[in-house]
């Protein structure tokens, strides 16, 4: 999946070495008020506009950021018909789910605003990051020592990119809720980054910080040792309720109760006292299943909304920005064997492009029975399910140039320019947010 060159290196020097991950949560519970980055939190910040706008950003390295980024400029570039003042459409952004690669320029946008704008190209986008973690990786200062490649990542993206940086300080106002996701080694359940999660680890998430949580959300198996948090004993009952409800609502619903049977282990401290998070894209490289899961989870969306006393929307958007790439192979053109690496990037990515389409199709579903449950007499919500992939470009040379875009996190100027570039076209040029556009336009007048 990630080709880095550095992999053989990595197995050689540091295969026999014992290394352990870092703990840096500490334990909670959080107080369940607006200090806590969860879900609760953000009901009562979010405005009761007409419309809930959600993004979803995929897995794939530099890629996968420099494509999300390009949508959040075309977002903030196209203004709300017959708003007041300069409003545009990024302003009604209320939600963030991300993956891998996507959750640096989520991550970044949740942390800093609009000021991603200013700095996030020079900050990330044109790093060769790679290069930097090669760098460091071969300091022979570091063969030796406890601290394994993922530590050092962490380090790397504290320095450069998020600082010192805490969920606690991606409160800030006006701010959308940015849902980190990794997945469980031990479990191969999804785990987002959200007080309510960490209340099954009874610990808090308000102290934990950013660049770690990034780096869980991106850290390749084999390439990157896990992050690694504390499961702390039990801290009160505000997460068996939680599973408790869940399970309910879950019953009869395979996928969704194969999800709370391992959010459940959590439950078990004797046996999982330390968890190990890697690669969110593992268990959903679109970065949508977990919006899914937290709102099914949390008793359907008109329920949900109902619970917080949410106004519902007359527009429910789901913009979903995917950077899988569907590059030529050359293997079918010989009796020549392909490569290992070939041979396991073409696995990756059928078993990827299948749980894609098996996802699509149910968030393309979910959408409609959201839209509906949300709808009451004289107040309709209708859904706009907007799909972003490198399909839609229409330019022959255009398409060919990005599905060549490396899986890496080291790409040239001219195919970061590419990449945001496209990103805005692919949304620009979308019939459903055209539509999107076109009803918001005809309801202002």
């Amino acid at each position: 999946m990630y080709r880095y060159a550095f992999v053989g290196v990595v197995l050689v020097l540091l295969g026999g070495c014992a290394s352990y991950g870092g703990v840096e949560n500490v334990a909670g519970p959080a107080a369940k008020d607006r200090s806590s980055y969860s879900l609760v939190t953000f009901q009562e910040r979010w405005r009761t506009d007409d419309n809930a706008v959600m993004l979803a950003f995929s897995g794939g390295g530099t890629r996968a950021a420099a494509l999300a980024y390009g949508v959040l400029k075309a977002l903030r570039d196209t203004p709300v018909p017959g708003s007041a003042g300069a409003r545009s459409l990024l302003n009604e952004v209320h939600s963030i789910s991300s993956v891998s690669g996507g959750s640096f320029t989520a991550a970044y946008y949740g942390l800093h605003g609009d000021r991603i704008f200013e700095d996030y190209e020079d900050v990330f986008l044109r790093q060769n990051v790679q290069g930097a973690l090669i760098h460091r990786l071969l300091n022979p200062f570091s063969w030796f020592g406890r601290a394994g490649r993922t530590e050092m990542a962490v380090s790397y993206y504290e320095k450069t990119v998020f600082g010192e940086a805490t969920f606690a300080d991606m409160l800030g106002p006006d701010r959308p809720l940015v849902v980190i996701n990794a997945s469980d080694l031990g479990e191969g359940v999804r785990f987002s980054f959200l007080q309510d999660y960490f209340d099954l680890l009874c610990s808090d998430l308000s102290s934990f910080p950013i660049a770690r949580a990034v780096t869980a959300s991106s850290a390749v198996p084999v390439l990157f040792n896990p992050v690694v948090v504390q499961n702390f004993p039990a801290c009160g009952d505000r997460a068996a309720k939680f599973l408790a409800a869940a399970r309910k609502r879950a019953a009869g619903r395979p996928e969704l109760e194969l999800t709370v049977e391992g959010l459940e282990t959590f439950s078990d401290h004797d046996k999982r006292q330390y968890i190990h998070f890697v690669d969110g894209g593992i268990t959903d490289n679109l970065g949508i299943r977990s919006l899914y899961e937290i709102i099914e989870l949390s008793g359907g969306i008109a329920e949900y909304s109902a619970q917080h006393q949410r106004v519902p929307p007359k527009r429910l958007v789901l913009i979903s920005v995917n950077a899988a790439t569907d590059p030529a192979r050359d293997m079918d053109r010989s009796t020549k064997q392909p490569s290992v690496p070939k041979v396991v990037g073409a696995v990756s990515d059928v078993q990827l492009h299948r749980y894609n389409v098996d996802t699509i199709a149910l968030i393309k579903a979910s959408m409609e029975r959201w839209a509906q449950e949300l709808s009451k007499s004289g107040r309709l919500t209708e859904p706009y399910f907007i799909l972003l992939d490198f399909h839609g470009i229409q330019d022959v040379e255009q398409r060919l140039f990005l599905n060549q875009t490396p899986t890496s996190f080291s790409l040239t100027d001219e195919q970061v320019d590419g990449l945001i570039e496209a990103g805005g076209e692919l949304l620009r040029n979308d019939p459903e947010f055209r539509r999107l556009l076109s009803d918001m336009a005809a309801e202002a007048g």
